[in-house]
């Protein structure tokens, strides 16, 4: 098979779909690779390293499109990206497809066969693709919420982790899963008063036992959080529904509860957000304040770490792209059932339910 990967075009998105290792695998399986020049800059890799693996180089994404069977991406594919697929093409790559209701009307118009990272499953129903990233996101809501509580930054002026005799801040975190849990972890790291919330009694337990006396766990009730956030200095937003679009825990009203100086981190962003008053950030303009409440909405928040990013990323998807390359992504999709839960387009249709619910779109 073909496969392409297109330099990233989102703002400030320094990733790549495929690395030079994971190139080389691919071409040792017999595929032919083609790599737009300059893809792998943004994490140190020059053309050259893809030449060495095996690739070709590609003056600009145009030919990788025209050239290729499969395209390989890390974000969802922009508008002058989605104008260059054709029904022909397999897209391998993250969609986020429920907060976007033009991306997906687009990928439809297509007919191409788009495969969500974030939709993918495992045999114990987690999310292999989506958990590489999530770690990320996790481990730097923290050290974006530290840094945005500096009083230059226009934050509150605490210092996470306090110091002897004066109480470190409060961490009220919001869904126990991979991001919650990564954020617990490196909060607990710079010694903050750290509590997470979920509804799953069994999920709070687990995190009880894992942590034990480190961390406070409650039951996520809408008391719960109104109180959680009114009384922290950092709020870290980590839930999710695969597929579908983040429910909003935190309205406007509770952010104007909140100390001013305050921070909130919206991890689930990329699903909608789930505070009220959320809307995606860029990197290079990165957040916003409503009631004297920092908000920080970066979409793509893993691709500050690109490198470190992209190799976690890299380790999860290769498998699932050897195979698509391997076998064909109807062929592959049979095989594997896990696998074709990442279809979320195919045919001008939309194939995964929870995508259709959020767009109001019908299911086929």
């Amino acid at each position: 098979m073909r496969v392409g990967v297109p330099r990233e075009i989102k703002n400030h998105e320094y990733r790549v779909g495929l690395t030079p290792p994971s190139v080389a695998e691919l071409v040792r399986a017999g595929h032919e690779l083609i790599i737009e020049s300059g893809a792998g800059l943004g994490i140190d890799f020059e053309d050259a390293d893809y030449v060495e693996a095996g690739a070709r180089i590609v003056a600009d994404a145009a030919q990788v499109f025209a050239e290729s069977d499969m395209i390989v991406k890390v974000k969802e594919p922009q508008p002058r990206e989605i104008a260059m697929l054709e029904a022909r093409h397999t897209l391998f790559t993250y969609l986020h497809l429920a907060a976007d209701k033009p991306q997906a009307e687009g990928l439809m118009k297509s007919g191409a066969t788009c495969i969500a990272y974030e939709t993918v499953t495992a045999s114990d129903r987690s999310l292999p693709l989506l958990k590489p990233m999530s770690e990320v996101a996790g481990r730097m809501s923290v050290q974006v919420g530290a840094h945005y509580l500096e009083k230059e930054q226009g934050g509150r002026g605490v210092l996470l982790g306090g110091v002897p005799g004066v109480a470190p801040a409060r961490v009220a975190i919001l869904g126990g899963g991979v991001s919650g849990v990564n954020a617990a972890q490196m909060a607990v790291g710079m010694r903050a008063d750290v509590t997470i919330y979920d509804i799953n009694n069994a999920r709070l337990a687990e995190l009880d036992m894992f942590f034990s006396s480190q961390i406070k766990t409650a039951y996520a009730s809408t008391a719960a959080i109104a109180a959680a956030v009114r009384n922290a200095h950092l709020v870290i937003g980590a839930v999710l529904v695969p597929g579908a679009a983040a429910p909003k825990l935190v309205t406007r009203e509770m952010v104007k509860t909140m100390k001013r100086g305050s921070v909130m981190v919206d991890i689930a962003i990329d699903q909608g957000g789930c505070f009220e008053t959320s809307h995606a950030t860029t990197h290079e303009d990165p957040v916003f304040e409503v009631d004297g409440v920092i908000h920080y909405c970066v979409a793509n928040m893993p691709g500050a770490v690109a490198r470190t990013s992209a190799f976690a990323l890299n380790n999860a998807t290769l498998p699932f792209a050897l195979k698509l390359a391997n076998l064909g992504a109807d062929a592959a999709m049979a095989a594997d059932p896990h696998l074709a839960n990442g279809l979320n387009v195919s045919g001008g249709k939309i194939r995964h339910q929870a995508v259709a619910d959020a767009l109001d779109l019908p299911m086929n």
